[in-house]
Protein backbone atom coordinates (compact mmCIF):
# COMPACT_ATOMS: atom_id res chain seq x y z
CA UNK A 1 0.00 0.00 0.00
CA UNK A 2 1.16 3.52 -0.80
CA UNK A 3 -0.57 5.48 1.97
CA UNK A 4 0.32 8.95 3.18
CA UNK A 5 2.14 8.86 6.57
CA UNK A 6 -0.21 9.43 9.53
CA UNK A 7 1.00 12.45 11.51
CA UNK A 8 -0.26 13.46 14.96
CA UNK A 9 0.59 16.54 17.03
CA UNK A 10 0.37 16.11 20.81
CA UNK A 11 0.20 19.37 22.78
CA UNK A 12 0.06 19.93 26.54
CA UNK A 13 0.67 23.68 27.05
CA UNK A 14 3.42 24.63 29.48
CA UNK A 15 2.74 26.08 32.91
CA UNK A 16 -1.08 25.89 32.85
CA UNK A 17 -1.51 23.24 35.54
CA UNK A 18 -2.50 20.36 33.25
CA UNK A 19 -3.51 17.38 35.37
CA UNK A 20 -1.72 15.15 32.83
CA UNK A 21 1.48 16.62 31.41
CA UNK A 22 1.75 19.48 33.88
CA UNK A 23 4.30 17.74 36.06
CA UNK A 24 7.61 15.92 35.55
CA UNK A 25 7.28 14.04 32.28
CA UNK A 26 3.89 12.58 33.21
CA UNK A 27 2.62 12.93 29.63
CA UNK A 28 5.29 10.52 28.39
CA UNK A 29 3.01 7.46 28.69
CA UNK A 30 0.46 9.27 26.51
CA UNK A 31 3.14 10.12 23.94
CA UNK A 32 4.43 6.55 23.89
CA UNK A 33 0.93 5.18 23.31
CA UNK A 34 0.02 7.65 20.56
CA UNK A 35 3.36 7.03 18.84
CA UNK A 36 2.36 3.39 18.42
CA UNK A 37 -0.49 4.30 16.08
CA UNK A 38 1.27 7.22 14.31
CA UNK A 39 3.87 7.26 11.60
CA UNK A 40 5.10 10.56 13.00
CA UNK A 41 4.34 12.07 16.41
CA UNK A 42 5.18 15.74 16.86
CA UNK A 43 5.40 16.88 20.49
CA UNK A 44 7.21 19.53 22.50
CA UNK A 45 9.62 19.34 25.48
CA UNK A 46 6.87 19.79 28.07
CA UNK A 47 5.39 16.49 26.86
CA UNK A 48 8.63 14.54 26.48
CA UNK A 49 10.89 15.86 29.27
CA UNK A 50 11.08 13.97 32.56
CA UNK A 51 14.25 15.35 34.22
CA UNK A 52 16.54 12.30 34.59
CA UNK A 53 13.87 10.10 33.01
CA UNK A 54 13.10 10.02 29.30
CA UNK A 55 12.10 7.44 26.72
CA UNK A 56 13.43 7.08 23.17
CA UNK A 57 10.48 7.23 20.77
CA UNK A 58 11.93 6.64 17.29
CA UNK A 59 9.04 8.26 15.39
CA UNK A 60 8.62 11.28 17.71
CA UNK A 61 9.90 14.74 16.81
CA UNK A 62 11.05 16.91 19.75
CA UNK A 63 9.98 20.44 18.76
CA UNK A 64 10.33 23.50 21.01
CA UNK A 65 7.12 25.51 21.53
CA UNK A 66 7.99 28.57 19.42
CA UNK A 67 9.20 26.29 16.62
CA UNK A 68 5.94 24.34 16.91
CA UNK A 69 3.97 27.58 16.52
CA UNK A 70 5.92 28.53 13.35
CA UNK A 71 5.47 25.00 12.00
CA UNK A 72 1.71 25.16 12.58
CA UNK A 73 1.52 28.54 10.84
CA UNK A 74 3.14 27.00 7.76
CA UNK A 75 6.25 29.18 8.08
CA UNK A 76 8.74 26.48 9.08
CA UNK A 77 9.21 22.86 8.12
CA UNK A 78 10.74 20.14 10.29
CA UNK A 79 13.76 18.37 8.83
CA UNK A 80 14.46 15.05 10.62
CA UNK A 81 18.12 14.34 11.39
CA UNK A 82 20.22 11.37 12.47
CA UNK A 83 22.12 13.33 15.12
CA UNK A 84 22.64 16.93 16.23
CA UNK A 85 25.84 18.52 17.44
CA UNK A 86 24.74 19.95 20.82
CA UNK A 87 26.17 22.94 22.66
CA UNK A 88 25.51 23.75 26.32
CA UNK A 89 24.92 27.17 27.88
CA UNK A 90 25.38 27.52 31.64
CA UNK A 91 24.13 30.57 33.49
CA UNK A 92 27.00 32.39 35.21
CA UNK A 93 24.70 32.73 38.20
CA UNK A 94 24.94 28.98 38.92
CA UNK A 95 27.16 28.17 41.91
CA UNK A 96 30.40 26.29 41.08
CA UNK A 97 29.27 22.98 42.65
CA UNK A 98 25.94 23.12 40.83
CA UNK A 99 27.75 23.98 37.58
CA UNK A 100 29.88 20.89 38.03
CA UNK A 101 26.76 18.75 38.46
CA UNK A 102 25.48 19.96 35.07
CA UNK A 103 28.80 19.31 33.35
CA UNK A 104 28.98 15.82 34.84
CA UNK A 105 25.47 15.12 33.57
CA UNK A 106 26.56 16.23 30.08
CA UNK A 107 29.65 14.02 30.27
CA UNK A 108 27.49 11.10 31.39
CA UNK A 109 25.21 11.62 28.38
CA UNK A 110 28.25 11.60 26.10
CA UNK A 111 29.77 8.46 27.63
CA UNK A 112 26.60 6.46 28.29
CA UNK A 113 24.21 7.56 25.54
CA UNK A 114 26.77 8.47 22.88
CA UNK A 115 25.37 11.99 22.41
CA UNK A 116 27.41 14.52 20.44
CA UNK A 117 27.78 17.27 23.05
CA UNK A 118 30.83 19.25 22.04
CA UNK A 119 31.28 22.54 23.91
CA UNK A 120 29.82 24.67 26.66
CA UNK A 121 29.74 28.39 27.35
CA UNK A 122 29.20 30.36 30.55
CA UNK A 123 27.07 33.46 30.02
CA UNK A 124 29.08 36.64 30.51
CA UNK A 125 26.52 37.85 33.06
CA UNK A 126 24.08 36.03 35.37
CA UNK A 127 20.71 35.62 33.62
CA UNK A 128 18.74 36.49 36.79
CA UNK A 129 15.53 34.56 36.20
CA UNK A 130 12.42 35.76 38.03
CA UNK A 131 9.22 33.73 38.37
CA UNK A 132 5.70 35.10 37.92
CA UNK A 133 2.13 33.81 38.10
CA UNK A 134 -0.64 35.31 35.93
CA UNK A 135 -4.16 36.10 37.11
CA UNK A 136 -5.41 33.13 35.10
CA UNK A 137 -3.16 30.82 37.13
CA UNK A 138 -0.49 30.16 34.48
CA UNK A 139 3.19 30.46 35.34
CA UNK A 140 5.57 32.72 33.45
CA UNK A 141 8.81 34.56 34.11
CA UNK A 142 11.47 37.01 33.01
CA UNK A 143 15.23 37.08 32.55
CA UNK A 144 17.07 40.28 33.39
CA UNK A 145 19.92 39.75 30.90
CA UNK A 146 18.57 38.16 27.71
CA UNK A 147 21.39 39.74 25.69
CA UNK A 148 23.89 37.64 27.64
CA UNK A 149 21.97 34.49 26.73
CA UNK A 150 21.96 35.42 23.05
CA UNK A 151 25.69 36.19 23.03
CA UNK A 152 26.40 32.75 24.50
CA UNK A 153 24.20 31.07 21.90
CA UNK A 154 25.84 32.99 19.06
CA UNK A 155 29.29 31.91 20.26
CA UNK A 156 28.28 28.25 20.22
CA UNK A 157 26.73 28.56 16.78
CA UNK A 158 29.55 30.51 15.13
CA UNK A 159 32.58 28.98 16.84
CA UNK A 160 31.50 25.44 17.73
CA UNK A 161 29.07 25.04 14.80
CA UNK A 162 26.44 23.48 17.06
CA UNK A 163 23.07 22.44 15.63
CA UNK A 164 21.09 22.45 18.90
CA UNK A 165 21.46 24.23 22.23
CA UNK A 166 20.69 23.13 25.79
CA UNK A 167 20.41 25.90 28.38
CA UNK A 168 20.74 25.57 32.14
CA UNK A 169 19.73 28.72 34.04
CA UNK A 170 19.84 29.27 37.78
CA UNK A 171 16.26 29.52 38.99
CA UNK A 172 15.29 31.15 42.29
CA UNK A 173 14.72 28.78 45.19
CA UNK A 174 11.02 28.55 45.95
CA UNK A 175 11.30 26.24 48.97
CA UNK A 176 8.44 26.65 51.39
CA UNK A 177 6.07 28.36 48.94
CA UNK A 178 2.50 27.16 48.63
CA UNK A 179 2.82 26.85 44.83
CA UNK A 180 5.83 24.52 45.12
CA UNK A 181 4.15 22.48 47.86
CA UNK A 182 1.06 22.03 45.68
CA UNK A 183 3.17 21.03 42.70
CA UNK A 184 5.15 18.46 44.69
CA UNK A 185 1.87 17.00 45.93
CA UNK A 186 0.41 16.64 42.43
CA UNK A 187 -1.84 19.71 42.23
CA UNK A 188 -1.50 23.28 41.02
CA UNK A 189 0.89 24.69 38.42
CA UNK A 190 4.57 24.04 37.76
CA UNK A 191 6.04 27.37 38.95
CA UNK A 192 9.10 27.04 36.70
CA UNK A 193 7.59 26.03 33.36
CA UNK A 194 6.51 29.44 32.06
CA UNK A 195 9.93 31.00 32.64
CA UNK A 196 11.63 28.02 30.96
CA UNK A 197 9.53 28.63 27.84
CA UNK A 198 10.67 32.27 27.70
CA UNK A 199 14.32 31.16 27.59
CA UNK A 200 13.97 28.56 24.84
CA UNK A 201 11.60 30.75 22.77
CA UNK A 202 14.19 33.54 22.70
CA UNK A 203 16.92 31.35 21.22
CA UNK A 204 14.67 29.54 18.74
CA UNK A 205 13.11 32.78 17.52
CA UNK A 206 16.51 34.48 17.12
CA UNK A 207 18.60 31.67 15.63
CA UNK A 208 16.03 29.15 14.24
CA UNK A 209 17.84 26.32 16.00
CA UNK A 210 16.44 23.61 18.31
CA UNK A 211 16.71 24.59 21.97
CA UNK A 212 15.42 23.36 25.33
CA UNK A 213 16.01 24.38 28.92
CA UNK A 214 16.71 22.70 32.25
CA UNK A 215 16.60 24.72 35.50
CA UNK A 216 19.44 24.60 38.02
CA UNK A 217 18.12 24.19 41.56
CA UNK A 218 19.42 22.87 44.85
CA UNK A 219 17.90 19.53 45.94
CA UNK A 220 14.77 19.84 48.09
CA UNK A 221 14.28 18.11 51.44
CA UNK A 222 12.67 14.67 51.24
CA UNK A 223 8.87 14.76 51.28
CA UNK A 224 7.07 11.54 52.24
CA UNK A 225 3.90 12.82 50.55
CA UNK A 226 5.51 13.49 47.17
CA UNK A 227 3.24 12.85 44.18
CA UNK A 228 4.42 10.20 41.70
CA UNK A 229 3.75 12.76 38.94
CA UNK A 230 6.38 15.10 40.41
CA UNK A 231 8.88 12.48 41.53
CA UNK A 232 11.08 12.45 38.41
CA UNK A 233 12.46 15.87 39.34
CA UNK A 234 13.56 14.71 42.80
CA UNK A 235 15.81 11.76 42.00
CA UNK A 236 18.99 13.64 41.09
CA UNK A 237 20.92 16.90 41.05
CA UNK A 238 20.07 18.00 37.53
CA UNK A 239 17.16 18.04 35.05
CA UNK A 240 19.52 18.08 32.07
CA UNK A 241 19.56 14.43 30.79
CA UNK A 242 16.10 14.47 29.18
CA UNK A 243 16.89 17.78 27.43
CA UNK A 244 20.12 16.43 25.93
CA UNK A 245 18.42 13.22 24.84
CA UNK A 246 15.58 15.18 23.20
CA UNK A 247 17.86 17.64 21.43
CA UNK A 248 20.11 14.88 20.11
CA UNK A 249 17.60 14.12 17.34
CA UNK A 250 15.42 17.25 17.38
CA UNK A 251 14.48 18.17 13.80
CA UNK A 252 16.10 21.19 12.24
CA UNK A 253 13.89 24.14 11.30
CA UNK A 254 13.59 24.94 7.60
CA UNK A 255 12.16 28.29 6.55
CA UNK A 256 9.37 27.78 4.02
CA UNK A 257 9.47 30.91 1.88
CA UNK A 258 9.22 30.24 -1.86
CA UNK A 259 12.92 30.62 -2.56
CA UNK A 260 13.90 28.59 0.49
CA UNK A 261 11.44 25.82 -0.39
CA UNK A 262 12.86 25.51 -3.89
CA UNK A 263 16.39 25.40 -2.49
CA UNK A 264 15.37 22.70 -0.02
CA UNK A 265 14.12 20.53 -2.88
CA UNK A 266 17.52 20.74 -4.51
CA UNK A 267 19.26 19.48 -1.38
CA UNK A 268 19.72 15.76 -1.32
CA UNK A 269 17.82 15.09 1.88
CA UNK A 270 16.65 11.54 2.48
CA UNK A 271 13.19 13.09 2.84
CA UNK A 272 11.60 16.48 2.38
CA UNK A 273 10.87 18.59 5.47
CA UNK A 274 7.63 17.76 7.27
CA UNK A 275 5.17 20.63 6.87
CA UNK A 276 1.88 21.57 8.50
CA UNK A 277 -0.14 20.21 5.59
CA UNK A 278 1.06 16.74 6.64
CA UNK A 279 -0.75 16.91 9.99
CA UNK A 280 -3.77 14.62 10.33
CA UNK A 281 -4.77 15.19 13.94
CA UNK A 282 -4.00 17.27 17.04
CA UNK A 283 -4.63 16.07 20.59
CA UNK A 284 -4.90 18.77 23.28
CA UNK A 285 -6.54 19.39 26.70
CA UNK A 286 -10.12 20.61 26.21
CA UNK A 287 -9.64 23.86 28.16
CA UNK A 288 -6.28 24.85 26.64
CA UNK A 289 -7.10 25.55 22.98
CA UNK A 290 -5.99 29.19 22.92
CA UNK A 291 -2.37 28.73 21.87
CA UNK A 292 -0.94 29.81 18.52
CA UNK A 293 -0.25 26.27 17.24
CA UNK A 294 -3.76 24.95 17.84
CA UNK A 295 -5.40 28.09 16.41
CA UNK A 296 -3.31 27.76 13.25
CA UNK A 297 -3.86 24.02 12.78
CA UNK A 298 -7.60 24.31 13.47
CA UNK A 299 -7.94 26.44 10.32
CA UNK A 300 -6.88 23.47 8.19
CA UNK A 301 -9.95 21.50 7.13
CA UNK A 302 -7.94 18.27 6.87
CA UNK A 303 -6.84 18.34 10.53
CA UNK A 304 -8.98 16.61 13.17
CA UNK A 305 -8.79 18.44 16.50
CA UNK A 306 -9.31 16.06 19.44
CA UNK A 307 -9.82 17.64 22.86
CA UNK A 308 -9.42 15.62 26.05
CA UNK A 309 -11.88 16.47 28.81
CA UNK A 310 -10.25 14.84 31.81
CA UNK A 311 -6.95 16.65 31.33
CA UNK A 312 -7.96 19.68 33.39
CA UNK A 313 -6.00 22.96 33.24
CA UNK A 314 -6.17 26.44 34.77
CA UNK A 315 -7.29 27.83 31.40
CA UNK A 316 -10.83 28.33 30.12
CA UNK A 317 -10.02 28.28 26.39
CA UNK A 318 -12.63 25.79 25.19
CA UNK A 319 -12.93 25.08 21.44
CA UNK A 320 -16.55 26.31 21.45
CA UNK A 321 -15.50 29.74 22.76
CA UNK A 322 -12.83 30.02 20.07
CA UNK A 323 -14.94 28.79 17.17
CA UNK A 324 -12.82 25.67 16.76
CA UNK A 325 -14.49 22.57 15.37
CA UNK A 326 -13.31 19.73 17.59
CA UNK A 327 -14.17 16.22 18.64
CA UNK A 328 -14.20 16.05 22.45
CA UNK A 329 -13.40 12.81 24.22
CA UNK A 330 -13.20 12.05 27.92
CA UNK A 331 -9.74 10.51 28.11
CA UNK A 332 -6.52 9.87 26.23
CA UNK A 333 -7.61 6.25 25.87
CA UNK A 334 -10.65 7.48 23.90
CA UNK A 335 -8.43 9.83 21.90
CA UNK A 336 -6.26 6.86 20.91
CA UNK A 337 -9.39 5.03 19.72
CA UNK A 338 -10.32 8.01 17.56
CA UNK A 339 -6.80 8.08 16.09
CA UNK A 340 -7.01 4.37 15.25
CA UNK A 341 -10.25 5.00 13.37
CA UNK A 342 -8.82 8.02 11.52
CA UNK A 343 -5.75 6.09 10.47
CA UNK A 344 -7.97 3.28 9.19
CA UNK A 345 -10.06 5.74 7.17
CA UNK A 346 -13.18 5.10 9.26
CA UNK A 347 -15.44 7.99 10.15
CA UNK A 348 -15.98 8.04 13.90
CA UNK A 349 -19.73 8.61 13.43
CA UNK A 350 -20.06 5.11 12.00
CA UNK A 351 -18.83 3.58 15.26
CA UNK A 352 -21.86 4.76 17.23
CA UNK A 353 -25.34 3.24 17.48
CA UNK A 354 -27.06 6.08 15.60
CA UNK A 355 -26.10 7.37 12.17
CA UNK A 356 -28.00 10.40 10.91
CA UNK A 357 -29.36 10.47 7.34
CA UNK A 358 -27.49 12.26 4.59
CA UNK A 359 -28.09 16.00 4.39
CA UNK A 360 -29.69 17.33 1.23
CA UNK A 361 -28.00 20.46 -0.05
CA UNK A 362 -30.17 20.92 -3.14
CA UNK A 363 -33.52 22.76 -3.33
CA UNK A 364 -35.90 20.43 -1.49
CA UNK A 365 -38.95 21.87 -3.37
CA UNK A 366 -37.76 20.41 -6.68
CA UNK A 367 -38.73 16.85 -7.51
CA UNK A 368 -36.21 14.34 -8.73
Amino acid sequence: MNLRPFTVVLIVPTGVGASIGGFAGDALPVARAIAQISDTLIAHPNVLNGAQLYWPIPNALYVEGYGLDKFAQGCWGLQPVHQNRIGLILDRGIEPELQLRQLQAADAARATLGLNITDYVLTDRPLEVELRMSESGASWGTIANPDSLLRAAEKLITQAKVQAIAVVARFPEDEGSKALENYRHGTGVDPLAGAEAVISHLIVRTFKIPCAHAPALLPLPLDPHLSPRSAAEEIGYTFLPCVLAGLSKAPQFVTLGTAERDADRERKYTQLPITADRVDAVVIPATACGGSAILSLSRRSTVQIITVGDNKTQMQANPEKLGIKALQVNSYLEAIGVLVALRAGITTASLGADISPLRCLSDSTKQI
